[in-house]
C-alpha cells in the first residue's frame, strides 16, 4: 500500500502541467529567435578582424582584371578590365613604359590610323556607328616629353567609347590610369573574348611576371 502511494506521488511530481509546457515552448521559441538574431548579426556586422585593411574599390568589386604585358612591343603593358556584362575597359597598366619617362604622359591623341577615334558617336541599344576593330588596332597615341606610344585595343570587338577627357586632361593617366584615366570601352563577342582571354594574364600572374623582370 505504501509503495502504491509513493509511486502515485512520484507521478504527480513528474507530470508536466499545461502551464509548464507552455513556458517550455516559449523558452524554445525565445532561444530560436535569439539564434536567428545572432546569425543575422553575423551577416550584417561581420567580425572586424575578418575585414580587409582597405575596402575593395568599385573596379575590384565589379570587374575582373586582365593584363597584356609587352603587347606587340616590349614595355607596352595594358590592362583589360572585364565587366560581368561583357564590356571591356582598356587602359595603360602601371608598368607601361610611358610612365617611366620624366614628366609622365603630357598629351593624348585619338587621331590615329585613318580616322579620329574621338569623333565617333555610338547611339541606341544596338550601338549604331560602333567601329569594329582587331586586337592590334590603334586606339590612340600617348605622348611624353621624349617619345610617343601607340595604345591598342587588346581585344577584338566594337569600340563603344573613348575617354575624351584625356584630350584636355592627359594628366589623368599619370594620377589614375586605372579609373578616370581609362582609354576606351570595347564590347567583344563572346567567342572572340574566349580566344583573346587565353593570351591575357590574371592579376597575380601579371605581378609575378613584372617582379621577375
Amino acid at each position: 500500500m505504501n509503495d502504491y502511494n509513493v509511486h502515485q506521488t512520484n507521478n504527480s511530481e513528474t507530470e508536466e502541467t499545461p502551464e509548464q509546457a507552455q513556458q517550455e515552448r516559449e523558452k524554445e521559441r525565445e532561444k530560436e529567435m535569439q539564434d536567428d538574431e545572432e546569425e543575422l548579426r553575423k551577416l550584417l556586422l561581420p567580425n572586424v578582424h575578418d575585414l580587409p585593411l582597405t575596402p575593395p574599390s568599385a573596379i575590384d568589386f565589379n570587374f575582373v582584371a586582365y593584363f597584356a604585358p609587352d603587347f606587340l612591343k616590349p614595355g607596352h603593358d595594358q590592362y583589360v578590365y572585364r565587366h560581368a556584362n561583357g564590356l571591356c575597359v582598356i587602359g595603360l597598366a602601371p608598368t607601361h613604359v610611358a610612365f617611366k619617362d620624366e614628366g609622365g604622359i603630357t598629351a593624348v591623341d585619338f587621331n590615329v590610323g585613318k580616322s579620329d577615334r574621338s569623333g565617333f558617336k555610338v547611339t541606341g541599344k544596338r550601338k549604331k556607328n560602333a567601329q569594329h576593330f582587331e586586337s592590334n588596332t590603334a586606339i590612340c597615341k600617348v605622348c611624353t616629353n621624349n617619345d610617343s606610344y601607340i595604345v591598342r585595343c587588346c581585344v577584338k570587338g566594337s569600340l563603344l567609347e573613348v575617354n575624351n577627357r584625356l584630350i584636355k586632361q592627359p594628366g589623368l593617366l599619370n594620377s589614375s590610369a586605372d579609373r578616370e584615366g581609362y582609354i576606351a570601352i570595347i564590347m567583344p563577342k563572346p567567342a572572340d573574348w574566349l580566344k583573346i582571354k587565353s593570351s591575357l594574364l590574371g592579376l597575380e600572374d601579371y605581378k609575378r611576371k613584372r617582379e621577375e623582370c
